[in-house]
């Protein structure tokens, strides 16, 4: 047989070994593949693949631009899958900012979890928000504790007077920092390293695990731990392409976002503190401070001013929402 001939035959066998209807789905996420987001990225891939004849293709932060590039891509059907945090969707959906009001999620990661589980305020109220902008709102789940990181030690709000302090682009971030008497200062992620080597901004807040993963204790010295926050973050689809898919489908992508969601949370059990006693081996001088309950009270004490600053913000259906949270929050003991 000709070397044209058996090319003719692999590509019928190849169009025969393809269902018509296999499609490659596209799925950006804010952190690299080894994070949090691209474990459970990587795990959601691997439910799909198995139970489907569709592919997902992975695109990590960085490789289609910053975060706001990625939702753009995602409303337009560029993408079909996007995790973004709230922070980053606060203009979009201004009630996710809800996320960012401190002291509002529980430390324990069994009350946690339960809630994420739970939450008529997740599970209800939050999809018809995102399905208004033309997002298919899949699951929501937290990825660990926030810290600061500043180059001078912070046991009180007094401490952070005049720190330009780096926020994620979202207004209520920007009000819970001033509360907290820093100078809040909003930049992309891109930017954030280089701004504090230079002394652009003198501090920045992420969770133990990304601290750890991008260096961020190269360019600062002291690490604090003040329990106002879990990060969470938010799984996409375009709601078009949703909406399109056959029922089967549908289902396979449920399934498949119920076992990456507890497999993530598991995945984080034990990861915040192995990754800061990793940060402690990689710079032994790095002071990692853990506030008591004491110290954290003048930082608990600016929630309420928060609190005002989101509902002024969302008006009644962020009254709704945070009065719902906190119900689902008591429900689950928090």
């Amino acid at each position: 047989m000709s070397g044209l001939a058996v090319g003719a035959v692999a590509a019928v066998a190849a169009t025969v070994a393809a269902p018509a209807d296999a499609e490659t789905w596209r799925y950006a996420f804010e952190e690299a593949l080894d994070e949090v987001q691209g474990k459970y990225a990587q795990k959601f891939k691997e439910e799909v693949e198995a139970n489907s004849e569709h592919e997902i293709q992975l695109f990590p932060y960085g490789t289609l631009g910053e975060s706001a590039d990625i939702m753009e891509q995602a409303q337009a059907g560029i993408l079909q899958f996007v995790d973004q945090s709230p922070g980053f969707t606060g203009a979009l959906i201004p009630e996710a900012q809800v996320f960012f009001v401190p002291y509002l999620l529980p430390q324990e990661d069994e009350e946690l979890f339960e809630f994420f589980r739970t939450s008529k305020a997740i599970n209800e109220m939050f999809p018809e928000l995102y399905a208004q902008q033309g997002l298919e709102l899949l699951s929501m789940f937290p990825e660990g504790d926030v810290c600061l990181t500043t180059q001078e030690p912070v046991r009180s709000p007094e401490d952070l007077n005049e720190v330009k302090f780096r926020v994620m682009t979202n207004p209520l971030l920007v009000e819970s920092y001033r509360a907290f008497g820093a100078t809040p200062t909003p930049l992309p992620w891109g930017e954030v390293y280089g701004a504090l080597q230079t002394g652009i901004i003198q501090g920045q807040e992420n969770p133990g695990f990304f601290l750890e993963s991008t260096k961020m204790y190269e360019v600062t010295d002291v690490i604090t731990c003040i329990g106002h926050n879990n990060f969470t973050t938010a799984v996409m689809a375009n709601k078009d392409f949703f909406d399109g898919l056959s029922e089967e489908d549908q289902q396979v992508i449920r399934n498949a976002t119920d076992v990456a969601f507890e497999y993530i949370l598991e995945y984080q059990s034990g990861l915040q503190e192995e990754s800061l006693e990793k940060i402690k081996q990689a710079k032994p001088e790095m002071e990692i401070n853990i506030l008591s309950e004491e110290e954290r009270q003048p930082f608990m004490d600016t929630a309420g001013e928060v609190e005002e600053a989101f509902i002024e913000m969302t008006g009644d259906s962020g009254r709704k929402i945070l009065e719902q949270m906190k119900q689902d929050l008591a429900a689950v003991g928090g």
